[in-house]
């Protein structure tokens, strides 16, 4: 659907599914595409949505995308937050070298896990995370 990318590591949905991101772990960054009706790229709308490189260690790994539509992104230094433009929001600073996974849960679904290499931990949030499908229970 997509070439040119150095080292495709994770993909999230806006949260209408109007917009598709694509993290880059070796360049630093995330693409993004518009989809179209059909379900196919624009590749016409291949952009880079946001930069995460930086001076402290860490690329981008891992990544969802909030209900207001924000996106979250391990990178340099931390977990990036992007508005839906790809402005750079805020960073959640753990410590730690690296961010290999995120993920939103709880009973609001307000709390981002995330994992390092080493470490399991969590941050409680005032924006939910687009909730996952859970499987349809059984008669």
């Amino acid at each position: 659907m997509a070439d040119g990318f150095g080292r495709p590591n994770g993909i999230a949905f806006s949260p209408d599914e109007s917009v598709l991101y694509v993290n880059d772990t070796r360049r630093g960054h995330i693409r993004g595409f518009d989809v179209l009706p059909n379900g196919t790229l624009a590749k016409q709308s291949d952009r880079v949505f946001a930069d995460l490189r930086g001076s402290e260690p860490g690329v981008p790994d891992g990544m969802k995308v909030d209900t207001a539509g924000n996106v979250y992104c391990g990178g340099a230094g931390g977990i990036w937050i992007m508005d839906p433009q790809g402005k750079k929001l805020g960073r959640i600073v753990h410590g730690q070298p690296a961010t290999t996974n995120i993920g939103f849960g709880g009973p609001d679904w307000k709390t981002l896990y995330f994992t390092s290499r080493s470490t399991l931990g969590a941050v409680n949030l005032k924006v939910a995370g687009v909730p996952v499908p859970v499987a349809a229970k059984r008669a």
